[in-house]
């Protein structure tokens, strides 16, 4: 380690006195400019970024200040940044020269030591010098590889100070830090053959691309430590990295022989894209369909039964009329055979055809509109947020998981001599009804899992607390744990179910009056669903319990848990169980919630191009003027009829994971009058277009099926 905190040091000299400012740094590069004599900037920069004391000397607030803030680096930021801005505007050879006393700097950071570097200096001069643009340049590398060497080298202490400091960026100057280090990292990983930028060989840079990480992992929480974050998480992808052997890296990341040290991809996953994501889970899910399919043929073979193709299948036969409960009884034969990992493949009792694709995603159609009806009571639908979330039982636990109660925590009266059998009967049809509805969450579970490893969407409305608890914890545990429960909610989950009650608790914790006079609360929760309010105490007693100025933290707290947690255990729990019985894969800790519902309900991004490059015509050709007329309409659509055309024709307003490359879409001659609306055919993605006359009669009918035609979850 580099510059540890304990590091012995003679006693401290007084840094020298820079006194330029910011303005008067500007006006010598406005002069510069216009008289093209930048000798006199060259001279301020080698000086600057010659040694770690120049940086601190002229950057600092107080020059002799020892030590470190962890909020603030207490630095000239304004001026750090001009200094930075204005490299864009001088000539070339003020940047060799920048680029030469940085490497002095590097070089002299031991002597700098020696001589009295105050503490935290070093750490502060790094993070000045790893925002230096020049970093942009591939001629840089050899360079910057020095720099984010030592920054990883620092003590953890001084990461924990950097990781804070980070935050502290202006949004576009993180985002060009994250753009020069991935850019580091891809030269590395593809070098190129250009004579003009030599790297060293490969066996002298294997450090490369394991430093970059490192450094990305440093931007990558300070990031997530921020409330919203300053970078979508998407911003932090290195997509050219798809084009590796993702497949390799997981399973070398998997190896758990102690040889095993080699660097990995997996390690860092914010880095990986989702597309990368996806194909790994494939990858993953295909070695395990193999090897199911493995143990098949040697079962089938050690008893002399003649093999067929079906074993490599997952075979489901449902019958239409009885939808949900044929489903639930062939998911449950294949999880005892331990086949839902191989490739689904389904047939409709009594009807003929061969299932390429349709049919299992008219399954996938037909089991999620049927469960989520609201007669099934299954889940209710949050107008003001649309989304789903899962319905409280009138026997929902009243407090915590983590407490003993379960279902109900009021015992009831002793029966009248001559009730005991009406009232135990009644308990077995209750048990009876609840247990058939728990199989019925697991069944959920399993669609969306299935879903994922066969590469079909599902137009599912559920909030993103939903995808975080299906990954708390991302695998599930041995023993008895609690499943699904999301740690600490906060009302910004709440208020993606339900936006008006987290505003009225917001308000609550806001209230400036007496708030046990004013409101008359008590420590319940009450909800209304499909018409009926139910009340439940959130801790023991609470019906007694008046909510105060003082307890209402607590009050919140508790109804947080209780709504995403408690009331609906069992129910999720279920869910949960369903989900993972499908996708259990160490693959699964490297997902992100927003990635696990990405790959189950597609991308919200619609890229009209896109979709237009893989349309097949059926009675059309791509030149036919009903067919110019059809994307000349589409590109003059807004997003939202965008989406509502892409739901109207293939079941979701989404698409796949990796864009529409991912999906088929067949434009098909509809041979009726032109006064018929367009139809659409979503289990297999297809339009059935009349051949209107104009542009206008084609714009007005598509217009009407889009509006009118919507699909499941949206009201």
């Amino acid at each position: 380690m580099q510059g540890g905190p304990d590091r012995p040091r003679t006693a401290m000299p007084a840094y020298p006195y820079r006194s330029k400012t910011r303005e008067e740094f500007l006006l010598d590069v406005r002069r510069a400019t216009q008289t093209l004599d930048f000798a006199d900037v060259q001279r301020f920069y080698m000086r600057t970024f010659d040694s770690y004391v120049e940086l601190c000397a002229l950057f600092k607030e107080n020059p002799n200040q020892d030590g470190a803030r962890l909020v603030d680096p207490d630095l000239k930021m304004d001026f750090l940044y001009a200094v930075h801005d204005a490299l864009k505007e001088v000539p070339t050879n003020v940047h060799k020269s920048v680029l030469k006393s940085m490497i002095n700097a590097i070089c002299q950071e031991n002597i700098m030591y020696a001589l009295g570097l105050r503490r935290k200096d070093q750490v502060r001069a790094l993070f000045m010098l790893v925002q230096n643009p020049l970093f942009c340049d591939q001629s840089s590398c050899v360079i910057y590889a020095q720099l984010l060497r030592r920054v990883v080298h620092l003590p953890a202490s001084d990461h924990q100070m950097l990781v804070h400091w980070l935050k502290i960026l202006e949004v576009p100057r993180l985002r060009a830090l994250v753009r020069n280090v991935m850019l580091f990292l891809s030269v590395r990983q593809f070098p190129t053959a250009d004579p003009n930028h030599t790297l060293p060989e490969p066996n002298k840079m294997r450090w490369w691309i394991p430093t970059a990480a490192r450094m990305l992992a440093f931007i990558n929480a300070a990031n997530n430590s921020c409330r919203p974050p300053l970078l979508h998480f998407s911003e932090l992808y290195n997509e050219a990295l798809d084009h590796i052997d993702l497949a390799n890296d997981y399973f070398k990341w998997q190896d758990p022989s102690p040889t095993s040290n080699h660097f990995s991809y997996c390690q860092y996953p914010f880095i990986l894209s989702i597309n990368a994501k996806r194909l790994i889970l494939t990858k993953d899910s295909e070695q395990q369909q193999m090897i199911n399919a493995r143990r098949s043929l040697e079962t089938k073979t050690s008893r002399q039964h003649m093999s067929q193709v079906d074993i490599f299948f997952l075979n489901m036969t449902v019958r239409r009329s009885h939808l949900v409960e044929d489903s639930l009884k062939e998911i449950q034969r294949a999880s005892e055979r331990k086949e839902l990992k191989k490739k689904l493949r389904l047939t409709f009792a009594g009807e003929p055809g061969l299932d390429m694709g349709g049919l299992t995603k008219e399954w996938f159609q037909l089991l999620v509109r049927e469960i989520f009806d609201p007669d099934k009571g299954m889940f209710v639908y949050h107008p003001h947020s649309r989304c789903y979330w899962f319905r409280i039982p009138s026997t929902a636990r009243t407090w915590s998981v983590t407490d003993s109660a379960s279902r109900s925590t009021t015992a009831p009266p002793s029966p009248v001599d001559g009730e005991a059998d009406v009232d135990a009967a009644v308990d077995r049809v209750a048990v009876a009804e609840e247990e058939e509805s728990l199989q019925q969450y697991n069944l959920i579970g399993v669609l969306m899992g299935l879903a994922v490893y066969n590469s079909n969407i599902l137009d599912l409305r559920f909030p993103s607390v939903c995808y975080q608890k299906l990954l708390s914890p991302p695998v599930v545990p041995h023993g008895d744990m609690h499943l699904g429960v999301v740690r600490n909610p906060s009302l910004d989950d709440l208020a993606q179910i339900m936006p008006e009650v987290a505003r009225g608790l917001r308000e609550l914790l806001a209230y400036q009056g007496d708030v046990e006079q004013d409101m008359c609360l008590t420590f319940q929760a009450s909800i209304e669903e499909f018409g009926a309010v139910k009340t439940f105490p959130l801790k023991q007693g609470g019906e007694e319990i008046p909510v105060t100025n003082t307890n209402r933290k607590e009050y919140v707290r508790l109804y947080l848990d209780w709504m995403l947690n408690t009331a609906v255990y069992n129910e999720f729990r279920s869910f949960y169980l369903g989900f993972h019985s499908v996708c259990a894969s160490n693959a699964l800790i490297m997902l992100r919630p927003e990635e696990v519902e990405m790959l189950v309900c597609g991308c919200p991004q619609f890229v009209l191009e896109e979709l237009r490059k893989v349309t097949e015509y059926d009675g059309y050709l791509p030149n036919s003027p009903v067919i110019i007329n059809m994307w000349s309409v589409l590109e003059e659509f807004s997003e939202d009829m965008r989406k509502r055309f892409l739901l109207f024709t293939t079941g979701s307003d989404r698409i796949p994971v990796g864009g529409a490359v991912m999906m088929t879409f067949k434009v098909s001659r509809a041979l009726v009058p032109p006064q018929m609306l367009p139809q659409a055919h979503t289990c297999f993605n297809q339009l059935m277009l009349p051949e209107y006359p104009t542009k206008d009669a084609l714009r007005a009918k598509l217009s009407i099926a889009v509006q009118y035609a919507e699909g499941f979850g949206l009201e």
